[in-house]
Parts: structure tokens; C-alpha cells; sequence
């Protein structure tokens, strides 16, 4: 017999009257009158439960089949059938019905089939898989980021397994993870009474990474294009529904690239990306539509098929300046687009993605290249109607004396950063990258409301679980 997933069943690849084994965990089991007991099994493979049709006259009914309730786990051997009922076109009619595993207290299991608030099941995260939103999210998660992988083999870019322990806060913000074997009441201090961490693992203070991004540009500037893609870390205490300690992020850097190239870049991935969740996640994306956001799978189309407008970030200051609304953070040249901005622009002026580009020198970080005015950097944030921005990137600052300037600005240590400074001294080359937060893009694919939902065990401020 084949032992088959459901996926596979509900989607006819499997032919009516082969005899099968399927296992999974029991989603609901009702009893009728006709003396057969209808039992709905999960397995992960598929957005919804599939039926199993169970006789009353299967030796361990009364036994085994009666006793069955919500979570426990199941093997059942049956035939693959044209279904009687409505909601299903096929089921299966079991010859044999094995219980691999009972749920102790039935009454009390955490996820019985009822709807539950997003709230309660982050409190129970080791078993939001077995409802239908967080196996959805978990198949696109994997799929969103095969087509990651995917698109840059495609593109001949190289894998690179950058530091999660680093000592370097690439962005500058102060927001990292100490990392550190010594104990804060027992370590010794230097002259100002500061922990002195010449004595800690590293003989130096380390920190979980904020980006992989400064490593990637050495490896870029040796091998023309590469990305990173793993796990990074911010010690924002922000307690939003946008925030995470604790995230995954696509960094792609290229050598020879300029800031429209690099925008190029940005807009293909984009692309390639949301075309390949569509078309491989087609029902876990209806099952999003239906019950997240109606309008899921028509913004991604149109992300998909309409060309990114670009806009210096000047002329998006004056289109907001003069907006006949009033936003709740006022808009000057100088500010950091909110929220707001960014959704008014996309949603209201150009109705699809847009690329700003050329930011203030101020509100970026070191590594940005000057333009040529001396005012503003080569930065760019990719824009999409729904959320605003899901893309950072810049071309890099390549000139020693530019880096320099830019890092006395910032009151960074030049000794910190010798080998990062190498890399200009050393056949420099116009290079840039961008990133995409894997948990951002899965926002906006599923519509769901609150990042803590599409990452399996979310880290936020006082929340660090299993």
C-alpha cells in the first residue's frame, strides 16, 4: 500500500480505489446514526482537514475509534474514495484504524477545533502547528524561502554564512545583544567602573548581529555577488506588532553596482519572490484571502506585474507637504518617513511599489555613500501599498576619505572598523546590497496583522519561551 501525504489525496494525485496509509492528528470525529463515524485528520500537508469514513463494524470501534478526540494521533489504512458528502471530493473508507498516540485530558487540550485569538496561541506556541493559519504560514514561510535561494542560484550569487557573534553594531544604533560569558557582578572594571571585557570569552565586547551586511561586502569584493540569509537580532524595546528581537533577514551584496542597479535588483527579487509564493502557495494564499485580508492576492499581483516608480526622496517630502490630509507626524525635509507617509505614497499618489531614493545624510547610517551634493546619501527604501517600506538598501561608501568623515560624524572608532577600512584601501569598487526581512515579507503575503504570527517562537521584550 502507499503510504501517502493528504495534500496529495485532496489534490487527486492519487487514483480513486488505491488502497493508502495516511497519518496525521485528529482534527474532529462526529458518530451517526448510520453507524459509521466520520473522522477529519491533519497531517501539515494541507490547508484543511481530510475526511476518513470509519464503520462501526471495524473490530476495534468501540475500543479505539469511539475514544478518539481532538489531537490525537492516528494511521489509518483505507480506500481512496469518491465522497458522498459535500465539502470534499474524495475521502478515504478505513479498513484499519491504529491510535499512535492519545490526548490525556481531552477536555482540556489547548487547541480544540474552535476559533482561538492570535493573543491566546502565542501562549502556546509548541502547538499553534496544528491549526490551519499556522501550518499555512509555516508551508509559505518554507516556500518563501526556497524561492529566496531559488532566485539568487539563478542569479549566480553565493551563498555566505556570516557572524551571528560580531563586534561590530553595523548599524550604529546601539540596539545589539551583548554577548558575554562574565558574570556583571563579579567582573572586573576599568577605570570608569565599566565592565572590562579583556577578560570576557573574546578578550573584547562582542554582540549577537544587527546585519550581516559589513561582512558580506569583503566577500563581495572577492567574489562579485553574494547574500546572507539567517537569523539577526535587535534589543529594541519595542512592544509593537511590528517588532522582533529576534527575525530573519536576505541581504544579497554586489560588486560593481551603483544605486539604480542596485534599485534593479531590489525589483526583480521582489518580484520572483511573491510570483513563486502565488503560484506554489496558491491554497494556503485563498485560505489568507478568505480569512485575513480579501484583498491579499490582487495587491501581490499587482506588486508583481506593474513597474516600481522611483522618487528622490526630496520630491516625496514636497507630495507630502502639500497631501489634503493631515498626518499624526508632521513632514519636513530632514525626517524619517513613518508609516503613514509611505502607505499615503504608494496608496494614494502612485498606486503601486515605489523606490525613494537619496535620503538626508543624517538619518542614515555610516556606510551609505555621500552623493554628490554633500546633503544627501545613495539610500533607497522600496515602498509597497499595504505596509510601506519592506526594502532598506544603499550603495555603499567606497572612499576611504568619505568613510572616514562619515564615521568621525557618527563618533565611531576607526580602530573598530581597520579591516572594514581595508576593503578601500584594497582595489575598492562601487558595491551595494539591500535587505528584506523574511518575517516583513511574510506580513504582507498572508495579510496577517501582528509579526509574532509568522515566525514559529517569536522573541519580543519579555517574552523568550522554549
Amino acid at each position: 500500500m502507499q503510504q501517502v501525504r493528504l495534500a496529495d489525496l485532496a489534490r487527486g494525485k492519487i487514483a480513486v480505489g488505491e488502497v493508502v496509509c495516511i497519518q496525521g492528528w485528529v482534527r474532529t470525529k462526529r458518530e451517526s446514526k448510520a453507524g459509521v463515524a466520520f473522522v477529519h485528520v491533519f497531517d501539515g500537508s494541507w490547508v484543511d482537514a481530510y475526511q476518513v469514513v470509519v464503520s462501526r463494524e471495524l473490530p476495534n470501534f468501540d475500543s479505539s475509534v469511539a475514544c478518539l478526540s481532538s489531537g490525537c494521533a492516528v494511521r489509518i489504512v483505507g480506500t481512496h474514495q469518491l465522497s458522498q458528502g459535500k465539502g470534499q471530493q474524495t475521502e478515504v473508507l478505513a479498513h484499519r484504524v491504529e491510535v499512535v498516540g492519545w490526548v490525556d485530558h481531552p477536555d482540556t487540550y489547548p487547541v480544540a477545533p474552535k476559533r482561538h485569538s492570535m493573543e491566546y496561541l502565542r501562549q502556546i506556541a509548541h502547538l499553534r502547528p496544528r491549526t490551519n493559519t499556522f501550518a499555512a504560514i509555516a508551508r509559505l514561510r518554507h516556500e518563501l524561502t526556497q524561492a529566496v535561494h531559488r532566485f539568487f542560484c539563478k542569479n549566480h550569487f553565493v551563498w555566505v554564512n556570516t557572524p551571528i557573534i560580531t563586534t561590530s553594531d553595523c548599524e550604529g544604533a546601539g540596539e545589539a545583544f551583548t554577548v558575554t560569558t562574565l558574570d556583571p557582578d563579579t567582573a572586573a572594571r576599568d577605570s570608569q567602573g565599566k565592565v572590562d571585557f579583556r577578560h570576557d570569552f573574546f578578550h573584547r565586547k562582542a554582540f549577537l548581529t544587527v546585519s550581516g551586511q559589513l561582512g558580506l561586502e569583503a566577500y563581495c569584493q572577492g567574489m562579485g555577488r553574494v547574500y546572507s540569509f539567517g537569523p539577526t537580532f535587535r534589543a529594541e524595546n519595542s512592544n509593537t506588532s511590528r517588532h522582533l528581537a529576534e527575525f530573519w533577514m536576505i541581504e544579497p551584496e554586489i560588486a560593481f553596482c551603483d544605486l539604480h542597479q542596485n534599485a534593479d535588483w531590489a525589483e526583480a527579487f521582489l518580484k520572483y519572490v511573491f510570483r513563486e509564493a502565488l503560484d506554489r502557495c496558491d491554497e494556503d494564499m485563498r485560505f489568507f484571502a478568505k480569512h485575513f485580508d480579501k484583498h491579499s492576492i490582487d495587491r501581490l499581483e499587482q506588486v508583481v506585474e506593474q513597474p516600481f516608480v522611483r522618487m528622490d526622496y526630496t520630491e516625496a517630502i514636497h507630495l507630502l507637504e502639500r497631501a489634503p490630509r493631515q498626518f499624526t507626524f508632521p513632514v519636513a525635509w530632514g525626517v524619517n518617513l513613518q508609516s503613514e507617509h509611505e502607505r499615503y505614497l504608494t496608496e494614494q499618489v502612485v498606486k503601486r511599489p515605489l523606490v525613494v531614493m537619496n535620503y538626508p545624510r543624517e538619518i542614515k547610517p555610516f556606510y551609505m555613500r555621500v552623493n554628490d551634493d554633500g546633503k544627501t546619501l545613495a539610500a533607497m527604501d522600496v515602498l509597497v501599498p499595504g505596509i510601506g517600506e519592506i526594502i532598506g538598501g544603499s550603495q555603499r561608501e567606497e572612499r576611504l576619505e568619505e568613510l572616514d568623515t562619515r564615521m568621525a560624524e557618527l563618533g565611531l572608532d576607526a580602530e573598530d572598523y581597520a579591516w572594514y577600512r581595508d576593503l578601500r584601501r584594497y582595489g575598492t569598487v562601487p558595491h551595494a546590497g539591500f535587505g528584506l526581512g523574511l518575517e516583513r515579507a511574510l506580513l504582507y503575503l498572508s495579510g496577517m496583522d501582528n509579526i509574532r504570527d509568522v515566525i514559529p517562537f517569536p522573541r519580543t521584550p519579555g517574552s523568550a519561551a522554549f
